[in-house]
């Protein structure tokens, strides 16, 4: 408790140093003073940073009290709105309704809100049931499926140019208040709450003894866990609808009381909203104090996603190792192909055949047509151009895909989830922030080293934490979601070189120029050359570093090449085309489906796919919106996203 006082103190003291630079002390208005009489600043100050100050700790406690109860619902340190995609969801619904059905929002933000983070949570359950609900398993699927709903939210924002600020600077999760409605609102919001959450603490004891042993008892588990999940969603609904996204901190509150001391599910869930509370307290506070002094001014949220992903590594050694068997890979081996080469050639003449299409037709302001005539020689050059950079660009993220699921021997393994897309952005930047007028090389020098710096840092600490594969996924979705919270920092920021990286983050071909596109097609068959050089090597490693050392091969030596190799063929891919969900993971789960599970075969396969996917999405980035091309992102996630939770589906009950 002293703790928390010192640290609500602290965060009284920011306040009150950003509330005095912005009027002095002896100007502040009378809390009964009429609102009529006030001058600009003191309406400033009593009906916006004082009902501020009152939200960020109100939302604080709904944060904290929802991610405890997924925590004891889950018995997973690492479960919270944020990690689970619940709070993803509701920013998906919000912006859809925002754009396509403003009508919609007469319902309510709140209304709105807890259809999505409903719908994601549903979701997560859902692959989790078939999971057994392994930690591991229903975390990777939270936040695979808050990927899936945050590009998707991103792309929506990036079509339609007027509603750009706003929804940019919503999602940041600024806490920014024009009224006490807000306050209200969330106050009436946390009182039933906790009387729930107390109700629910006896119940959530019993099932922390585990599924089968709390229906031995009599408990009614599904309905116990039915109703604390829709109370954790509620809140994160609410939260989600007045303020943003405010990410992390359910998972910070719950991690920092049962580091103070509280051990029993009662202690946790009626401490974590106190710890919710002083942490976005403290975060907004220093914020608005920085911004009073002279700083950047922030959204919140992008402070508070800062502790994630460092709070993901650091809790993922207490993670239980309670995976089932099977759990992150299906339950059957797909069957050797008998004749896979053959499979490889149809392979390649169906994407040849794909990209043929690609270019000729399309739709015009007179509907679908092939293009032909004087037409050709305009449109077809420039088409050649954007699908030879998709192609090649896709071919390469596949690649690294590839090589990081045999190297690992974990086939979740993909550039987007082990934080390669993500160290990529970082670079693409810093480049921009860092140097003046970046050209073309320094930007992909930028990707490619941002994907490799993040890849080999992953790589060192799973090797000192010895991290089991899914382990080894969760590090590298925890160093995606810190550089998501890096980019939407900048983003929100007032900065002019923000929009350069918001249109590169759009991802779109069409921007390739033919020396760019030839150059980014040279790339990807050298990374097909390399690969096929190294695949002795990645024939033997998934059989373990035992075996291969007996073998003879350097497996430290060889894991460094490779790792950096799928770093850098991350980071050429994306400075064209910007960064790509989905593609380097889903393109080698096709090529396996196939019966390839030879190294060489597989590669190939894992190559052409992956320039057929993102082919597919360009085609679709073009047409669908005629005559304005859409994220290549977008379709890459939407034929990406289904083949992922197919793959999750396919596990037992257990």
């Amino acid at each position: 408790m002293k703790l928390a006082a010192a640290a609500l103190l602290m965060s009284v003291a920011l306040w009150g140093l950003a509330a005095v630079v912005a009027l002095p002390l002896s100007d502040w208005p009378l809390p009964w003073a009429d609102p009529l009489s006030l001058r600009p600043q003191q309406i400033l100050l009593a009906y916006g940073q004082l009902p501020r100050a009152v939200v960020a700790l109100l939302a604080g406690a709904l944060l904290g009290l929802s991610g405890a109860l997924m925590q004891a619902v889950l018995r997973n340190p690492l479960a919270d709105p944020t990690t689970l995609g619940v709070s993803s969801g509701a920013q998906l619904a919000l912006v859809a309704a925002t754009i396509l059905w403003p009508a919609s929002l007469d319902l309510g933000r709140g209304a709105v809100a807890l259809v999505g983070a409903g719908t994601a949570a549903c979701l997560v359950m859902a692959l989790g049931a078939r999971r057994g609900f392994a930690p591991v398993t229903v975390t990777i699927a939270g936040m695979l499926v808050g990927m899936l709903a945050a590009a998707i939210a991103t792309a929506l924002t990036l079509s339609q140019g007027y509603y750009l600020l706003s929804l940019v600077i919503w999602n940041g999760g600024a806490l920014t208040q024009e009224g006490w409605s807000g306050g209200l609102h969330l106050g009436l919001a946390l009182i039933p709450a906790l009387l729930l959450a107390g109700a629910l603490a006896r119940p959530l004891v019993v099932l922390s003894l585990g599924g089968a042993g709390a229906a031995a008892l009599g408990a009614r588990v599904g309905l116990i866990r039915l109703a604390a999940m829709a109370l954790a969603v509620v809140l994160s609904a609410v939260v989600s609808a007045e303020v943003g996204l405010v990410g992390f901190v359910g998972l910070a509150a719950p991690a920092i009381v049962r580091r103070l001391g509280a051990r029993t599910v009662g202690q946790v869930l009626m401490s974590a909203p106190l710890a919710g509370a002083v942490v976005l307290s403290l975060c907004d506070s220093a914020l608005m104090a920085v911004a009073a002094l002279g700083g950047p001014d922030l959204p919140t949220g992008a402070l508070t996603g800062l502790i994630g992903g460092p709070l993901l590594i650091a809790l993922l050694p207490k993670l239980r190792a309670i995976v089932p068997p099977g759990a992150e890979a299906g339950d059957t081996a797909p069957r050797r192909a008998p004749s896979p080469w053959r499979r490889v050639g149809v392979l390649a003449v169906l994407t040849i055949a794909a990209a043929v299409v690609t270019l000729v037709a399309g739709r015009g302001p007179g509907g679908w047509t092939v293009i032909r005539g004087d037409l050709a020689a305009t449109f077809l050059p420039l088409r050649a151009t954007a699908i030879l950079a998709a192609a090649a660009a896709g071919a390469l993220l596949a690649t690294s895909g590839a090589v990081l699921q045999r190297l690992t021997a974990n086939p979740m393994a993909a550039p987007e989830v082990l934080g390669v897309t993500g160290g990529a952005s970082l670079g693409y930047a810093a480049v921009i922030f860092l140097v003046p007028e970046p050209g073309p090389v320094m930007l992909a020098l930028g990707c490619a080293g941002g994907g490799a710096l993040s890849l080999g840092l992953l790589s060192v600490h799973a090797m000192r934490a010895d991290l089991a594969p899914a382990r080894l996924l969760l590090a590298g979705l925890a160093i995606g979601a810190l550089a998501t919270a890096v980019l939407a920092a900048i983003m929100a920021s007032a900065d002019p070189r923000a929009w350069s990286l918001l249109g590169w983050m759009a991802g779109s071909a069409a921007r390739a120029t033919p020396g760019s596109a030839m150059l980014l097609g040279v790339l990807a068959l050298v990374a097909l050359a390399a690969s096929l050089v190294a695949a002795r090597w990645l024939e033997i490693l998934p059989l373990g570093p035992e075996i291969a050392r007996g073998l003879g091969l350097p497996v430290a030596r060889i894991r460094l090449v490779l790792i950096l190799g799928a770093g850098l063929a991350t980071g050429a891919a994306s400075v064209l085309v910007g960064p790509v969900s989905f593609v380097g993971l889903m393109a080698p789960h096709i090529a396996r489906s196939l019966g390839l599970l030879r190294a060489a075969p597989f590669l190939v396969a894992s190559w052409l796919t992956g320039a057929a996917l993102m082919i597919a999405a360009a085609f679709g980035a073009r047409t669908l919106s005629y005559p304005y091309d859409l994220p290549l992102g977008l379709f890459a996630t939407l034929i990406g996203a289904p083949w992922l939770f197919a793959t999750l589906l396919r596990g037992r009950r257990r």
